[in-house]
């Protein structure tokens, strides 16, 4: 197939009829009920709010025209909005022409990047970050999320550098709280809680079906920030009592400008722009997969990266934002009955009606309101589902996952996930630099070999059988020889000894010349060494090496078949 018919959408091709209605109601539904978590998460990375309006048009049917999932929704999403206040904030003035500059570049550069693996057919990359990381990753993004909004919550503008200097700073300042801010914060907050926690339970309770709750669950939302924005009109919060609003939003559709980036500023955000590019590379495709399985369909994830990518290329010339699979705005598509990408385009021309002529409307939204409904958004990022089974199964895993948001909170996003990175790959070399080895031996009536430590077993008076559970390379040679030595002092009378290599699917240069020297050494205390299950890619190499020629012992085919021919030889 051309790569040119490869990025031809598919779900077209013949589109279903009996979706059509479907998919009309939820981008309607879609289109409205995301209006102010856009407008939020525009706010989080530092820019005019109605550009997270304009990101939700162009990229949204980018991304609907060359995905692969039939429900993923796109658009300003909560960890790439933080992702690009954390990385634009130190250059330049948030919402200043040089900061929407800056980040209309780093929309554009990764989302060049997630094209071109996505092109390249890299999308095997989104597994370099292991899911422990990403959740670290993601849970330390979302306090940060929260500490971000407090100033907005609070009505008082902290000063420091840091999270942890902004909080100190926020804790010194308690006496110039707002408090018609503090009052409108909490009671949304409030509201928004009981709406998360209870409010489905209580109509489900009253006869309404489990959908039906859902919807209007999803909807609650934005019926808050319409019913604080009609309070601070009626009541004149924001010019008599000094209520911060959002303030007048520029009407009228997006210009499309093409741009490129300068060297100096693509130099300043190579590095961030190819962390988000893998982020949003796991995120994405780790949604589209699990929405794809749910439905019970497939997804391809290179065409994921292609979508992904042209989305934030487009977002770039078209809203200056970058974008990526948004969880609850995916959520909002499935529970409105979206069938196919079209209720994403859908969505986007009804957010078309809405930038161009009702932008006013929510001028004198009040931003402690869109600042309570981030933090509920981030609060539920918080995984610490992810850590109490990390910590049950492996503890490796969770110490990875706190050191990555350990590393965000306190060194920043960049760091943190450099962190989180250096962790899983220590954790990674640790595990392959200590080999599990084991003691097996046959259980009877079989030809099945067990460790000895968990099994009742047969064994054979002086051969000793060992199973290798790890590939053999030069980082785990030492331990091997180690654990090889302390066995056969454990049984002073082997007089053979036999390898289980089923688990064994490499041993590199140093292996082999390693194990030929072991060969050596025991022929000259009388044991043979012999090998059995010995995979064929490893057979081939060992075949040319010298060590195969110059074996003591025998290579079996099975550990059973050297348990018979051992037992019928002489003690």
């Amino acid at each position: 197939m051309s790569l040119f018919a490869r990025l031809l959408p598919h779900w077209p091709h013949p589109y279903p009829r009996e979706h059509l209605g479907a998919d009309l109601a939820a981008g309607l539904i879609v289109a409205i009920l995301v209006i102010p978590q856009s407008m939020a998460y525009a706010l989080l990375a530092g820019l005019p709010p109605q550009f997270g309006l304009y990101v939700s048009i162009l990229p949204t049917i980018a991304y609907a025209l060359l995905g692969s999932s039939r429900v993923q929704a796109v658009g300003p999403v909560a960890v790439t909005a933080i992702m690009t206040y954390a990385v634009l904030s130190p250059l330049a003035v948030p919402g200043s022409a040089e900061y929407i500059a800056l980040a209309a570049a780093l929309a554009l550069l990764s989302g060049l990047m997630l094209l071109a693996c996505g092109v390249l057919r890299l999308g095997f990359l989104s597994q370099l970050l292991s899911r422990p990381v990403v959740s670290g990753f993601i849970s330390g993004s979302a306090v940060l999320i929260i500490v971000s909004q407090l100033k907005h919550l609070l009505g008082v503008s902290p000063v420091g550098g840091s999270s942890g200097e902004v909080v100190i700073d926020l804790l010194g300042r308690l006496a110039q709280v707002h408090l018609p801010t503090l009052a409108i914060s909490l009671t949304a907050l409030a509201m928004l809680v009981v709406v998360r926690l209870w409010l489905a339970g209580w109509l489900m309770q009253a006869g309404l079906g489990e959908s039906r709750a859902a919807f209007v669950v999803r909807l609650m939302p934005l019926l808050i920030v319409l019913a604080a924005t009609l309070a601070v009109i009626e009541l004149n919060l924001d010019t008599a009592h000094g209520v911060a609003v959002v303030g007048s939003l520029h009407a009228g559709l997006p210009a499309f400008n093409f741009f490129l980036p300068g060297l100096e500023a693509t130099r300043g955000l190579i590095v961030p722009a190819f962390l988000m590019t893998l982020i949003g590379m796991v995120q994405g495709i780790t949604m589209a997969q699990a929405l794809a399985i749910r439905r019970r369909e497939r997804i391809d994830a290179n065409a994921e990266l292609v979508g992904l990518g042209a989305s934030n290329v487009v977002a770039a010339f078209s809203g200056g934002m970058p974008v990526g699979g948004g969880l609850s705005r995916s959520a909002i598509n499935v529970a409105a009955g979206a069938q196919t990408p079209l209720a994403s385009i859908v969505a986007a021309l009804v957010m078309i009606a809405v930038v161009a002529g009702m932008a006013g409307w929510f001028a004198r939204l009040p931003l402690a309101v869109l600042a309570a409904t981030i933090i509920m958004a981030a609060v539920s990022m918080i995984d610490l589902r992810a850590l109490r089974q990390a910590w049950a199964y492996d503890r490796a895993d969770a110490l990875a996952l706190l050191g990555t948001a350990g590393g965000v909170l306190v060194f920043g996003l960049e760091t943190g996930i450099g962190l989180g990175v250096m962790l899983s790959m220590a954790t990674l070399l640790y595990r392959v630099s200590t080999p599990h080895i084991a003691i097996v031996g046959r259980i009877a009536g079989s030809e099945h070999f067990r460790n000895i430590e968990r099994h009742a077993v047969e064994t054979l008076p002086g051969v000793l059988f060992l199973r290798i559970d790890e590939r053999l390379f030069f980082g785990n040679l030492g331990a091997v020889e180690q654990r090889l030595k302390q066995e056969l002092e454990r049984a002073p009378g082997t007089h053979d000894l036999v390898l289980v290599m089923s688990a064994v699917n490499l041993m590199d240069a140093t292996a082999v010349e390693v194990f030929a020297e072991l060969n050596r050494d025991l022929a000259e205390r009388g044991i043979r060494l012999h090998l059995a299950e010995v995979k064929g890619p490893v057979q081939d190499r060992l075949q040319r090496s010298a060590l195969w020629s110059s074996l003591s012992g025998q290579v079996f085919l099975s550990a059973n078949a050297a348990f018979e021919q051992l037992r019928k030889e002489p003690a």
